[in-house]
């Protein structure tokens, strides 16, 4: 192992947008097995610390890997496309109206079922954008569009964390 590698070396996996869960998993699990500190007491206290050192950056890439989102922001960033979703707000303008039919839809929504409704639309998009993402990334590799779209996502899995908030408000 390299603590160089990136994640996708590190897991030697493809570099790649589409990952199986199960694989990722059972490559976390083995690499926990041969990096854990535990494994290294013999050989004191400087081989405890670099394998905690590997420890922590085998879950570092795993949380990465693991999550499409930041799987996709990552895969990105490594093709020269970096996110930049503080700095780069820029949206397409059908996105845009989008966004503010659904801000006012979420002002004017007092029930938990219209809540529902909207949370239940906003997800609907959000497995677009994934797909989108996927096809950007994968298909053409496209990182530049694929980044615009993760933007997209961003926003969305924001306001349906804001819908299910006030879900729980409206429950209580």
């Amino acid at each position: 192992m390299n603590l160089q590698s990136n994640d996708f070396e590190l897991f030697g996996v493809p570099v790649r947008f589409s990952q199986n869960r199960a694989h990722l998993d059972a490559r976390w699990k083995d690499l926990q097995r041969e990096a854990h500190p535990d494994k290294f007491a013999a050989q004191g206290a400087s081989a405890q610390r670099v394998a905690m050192q590997w420890s922590v950056r085998i879950n570092e890439a795993y949380q990465r890997l693991k999550h499409p989102l930041k799987r996709a922001s990552y895969l990105c960033e490594l093709r020269g496309s970096p996110i930049n979703a503080e700095n780069n707000t820029a949206m397409p303008e059908d996105f845009l109206l989008q966004q503010m039919a659904w801000r006012d839809a979420l002002e004017e929504a007092s029930t938990i079922e219209a809540l529902d409704q909207l949370a239940m639309q906003a997800r609907k998009s959000g497995q677009e954008q994934l797909l989108k993402i996927e096809q950007a990334l994968d298909g053409v590799q496209d990182f530049p569009a694929a980044a615009q779209q993760i933007r997209s996502l961003m926003f969305i899995e924001r306001f349906v964390s804001e819908v299910d908030a006030r879900i729980d408000q409206l429950g209580q």
